[in-house]
This record gives structure tokens, C-alpha cells and sequence, in this order.
């Protein structure tokens, strides 16, 4: 049986899909960009600070979903441009204590609203 996430602690989806959804122990959330979901708009700078976003708007999912960033077993990592490679690493590897999980990441042509990055998660509680 799948089950349906939403919050209202991470923007709304910009289509149609779901910001996660969980079936059994697993949880697959949507990819998220750094978007404040108080605003509807990217936060102010580059891409460490859209990235420290797209972490919060994750955490915000995990949560009411009742998972942390410690069920994280896989991600996927899209960049607007691969030179921004060591700046989301930076951030990235900041938001895991232990081992990390499995992980993807492609440089695409472009992100939805122009982001620089959206990385999407998989959780196992």
C-alpha cells in the first residue's frame, strides 16, 4: 500500500507528483530544489545556499514522514553545471553524520525554474 507525504514545511509540488511517498519501510521523495517554500522563490545566492535549501525542504519531508537524514540510503544529485561539483559536495557531505549513502550525480541541461540543483532521496525506516 503506498502512502502519500506532503508538507507544508517544503514547497508544494510544481506538477503532478507527490513530495514522497512511502510504501512499507521505504520512502521515496520527490527531487526537491532550493526553493523556500515561505516564498515560492529560490533563496538569495548561488549554489550553496539553493543547496542548504533543498536539504532543509528534504529534512521538512523526512520529518513528516517520520524519518531523518540517518534512513537516507541513496540519493541523486543533479547539477546545472558540473563545475558546481565541490560547492554542493561541501554542503552535501555536511548534512550526513557516519556513513553515506549511495550516491548519483549528473550535470543535465536544465533544472526545473532554472535551479542549479535538485537532489532527490530514498529512505528505509
Amino acid at each position: 500500500m503506498k502512502q502519500i507525504i506532503q508538507t507544508d514545511s517544503a514547497p508544494a509540488a510544481i506538477g503532478p507528483y507527490s513530495q514522497a511517498v512511502r510504501t512499507g519501510n521505504m520512502l521515496f521523495a520527490s527531487g526537491q530544489l532550493g526553493i523556500d517554500p515561505a516564498t515560492g522563490n529560490f533563496v538569495e545566492g548561488g549554489v550553496k545556499e539553493q543547496t542548504a535549501q533543498v536539504f532543509k525542504n528534504i529534512g521538512a519531508i523526512l520529518s513528516e514522514a517520520g524519518c531523518t537524514m540517518a534512513d537516507i540510503v541513496k540519493t541523486t544529485v543533479f547539477l546545472a553545471d558540473m563545475a558546481d561539483f565541490a560547492d554542493v559536495n561541501e554542503i552535501y557531505a555536511s548534512q550526513f553524520e557516519g556513513g553515506f549513502p549511495a550516491r548519483s550525480a549528473v550535470a543535465v541541461k536544465t533544472l526545473p525554474k532554472n535551479g542549479l540543483v535538485e537532489i532527490e532521496v530514498i529512505a528505509v525506516k
